[in-house]
């Protein structure tokens, strides 16, 4: 090889050049792979934020997790963890240092873009029974017609009792789907904007079509859907207007690509942050500051209700354990540090016109940083400070972590954002990072497995920073 000229030199030194995660080593190629097993079972358990959490909550049971009690006193290395109304899980490991000197917070959110029961869901239309939906969070609404759905919840029963439901995702299980137009039949539809190729009306689940044997009844294909849920579930019409019912993809997540570089599936976002902060926490053993791991809910509708982050649950949990040692709280939130685990939009070369190239973040190069979020004029953002993205930032390099920095999208056309700001509105210092994902808030959503693995490693290292 011929030596560098001192151009070339002066250019290595002064300029940065990213590199692709597995390019440049085969055997982080390899844990990636490995550590993308757990993930995978971990997303077909969890379809929904109950399934997460209950998921979530098992895996820490197993590794010794206790549930947090605000009245006892915890020593250095103990293990708590708590759920907040079956939706949203914290868990932290004790610190050898003063909770005053901060806490350490990973937070990723479980819940997905989806489709929702209304309260009364059930009619009959033309010998076909349906459920009426209403979407939840940032969907495209016309990418979920005609693929097989799953239906996952609860219903509470007049005795007060719950019963669960998933149904679709088990083999032999029935699915159930949202019908389209055919093409020969679509001239109408087709000049439709594809905002409304189709309507949040015409989401409507194709759920049966048999009748009971009784001319006089009235809606006996409906009577019938009725009949054979009442057997299974004990329920009546009544028990859907105080159930949660959500609707999923009913396909199990896959490896993509001939080299099973990639994963794709239903809910990375944001389940490929919440699973490698999870276990980060969990593998953490005797750090010197308290982790705080908060898989929350309701960031997809604006963190809103007692699941979400706008909500005080995470922060009376720090509160308490502060309170339980007789130390100053306000103190703890000022010296604590946050990373907000949340998705980006991985920069896709089918769609490059929606991509700034130079500020794209990319999948395969690592995990993702991200100063800020928002729109065009940064509205809404939590703009982290410049020494704390050093810090992280150094803290990566130090650990060997591919990182990578960037923007969500070309200017001015829309926006996102995370639950930084609410973090950050407690005084609580907090950054973006997490994994590109190309086709986001897709029903089919792909991430590369280096990305994934590079998530963990770097909340695994800012769970154990001194």
């Amino acid at each position: 090889m011929a030596e560098k000229t001192p151009t070339q030199q002066l250019a290595e030194k002064l300029l940065y050049k990213p590199a692709y995660v597995a390019d440049k080593d085969a055997d982080v190629k390899q844990k990636a792979h490995a550590f993308a097993e757990g993930y995978k079972k971990f997303l077909d358990n969890g379809k929904t934020e109950r399934e997460v959490a209950a998921e979530s909550e098992q895996m820490l049971k197993d590794a010794g997790y206790v549930e947090f009690d605000p009245k006892k006193t915890y020593q250095p290395g103990d293990k708590v963890y708590f759920v907040q109304f079956k939706k949203a899980v914290v868990a932290s490991t004790i610190g050898t240092r003063s909770f005053e000197d901060g806490f350490r917070l990973v937070i990723a959110h479980t819940d997905s873009p989806r489709l929702d029961l209304r309260p009364t869901p059930l009619y009959e239309s033309d010998h076909l029974s349906y459920f009426k939906t209403h979407y939840y969070g940032g969907i495209r609404k016309y990418q979920w017609g005609t693929m097989p759905l799953s239906i996952h919840g609860v219903f509470t029963r007049d005795d007060g009792t719950t019963v669960t439901v998933r149904v679709g995702e088990d083999e032999g299980d029935p699915v159930f789907c949202i019908t389209d137009l055919l093409p020969h039949l679509s001239a109408e539809q087709n000049t439709r904007t594809l905002k409304d190729g189709i309507k949040a009306e015409e989401l409507n689940i194709l759920i049966g079509s048999d009748a009971v044997e009784d001319e006089d009844v009235k809606e006996a294909v409906k009577l019938n859907t009725m009949i054979l849920l009442h057997e299974k579930y004990g329920i009546t019409e009544k028990e859907f207007m105080r159930a949660e019912i959500e609707i999923t993809p009913a396909y199990k997540c896959r490896d993509v690509g001939f080299d099973r570089s990639m994963v794709g599936g239903y809910g990375h976002d944001d389940r490929v942050d919440a699973y490698p902060a999870l276990m980060a926490e969990i593998e953490t053993k005797a750090p010197a500051y308290t982790t705080v791991c908060v898989l929350t809910d309701k960031e997809e509708i604006g963190s809103d209700g007692v699941t979400g982050m706008q909500s005080m649950y995470a922060f009376h949990f720090m509160q308490e354990l502060c309170r339980t040692a007789g130390q100053d709280d306000i103190l703890a939130f000022r010296n604590s540090v946050c990373l907000s685990a949340d998705v980006t939009a991985a920069y896709d070369p089918s769609w490059a016109s929606a991509f700034e190239p130079m500020n794209g973040t990319y999948a395969g190069r690592g995990v993702a940083i991200f100063k800020y979020t928002g729109g065009g004029s940064k509205g809404s953002a939590s703009d982290a400070c410049a020494e704390l993205v050093s810090d992280v930032t150094r803290m990566l390099d130090k650990g060997n972590v591919a990182w990578q920095i960037g923007e969500l999208g070309r200017l001015d056309l829309g926006g996102g954002g995370t639950i930084a700001k609410y973090v950050a509105n407690r005084g609580i210092p907090v950054l973006d990072i997490g994994v590109p994902v190309l086709s986001m808030h897709s029903p089919f959503e792909v991430i590369h497995k280096s990305d994934l693995y590079m998530a963990y490693r770097a909340f695994s290292l800012f769970n154990n920073a001194q």
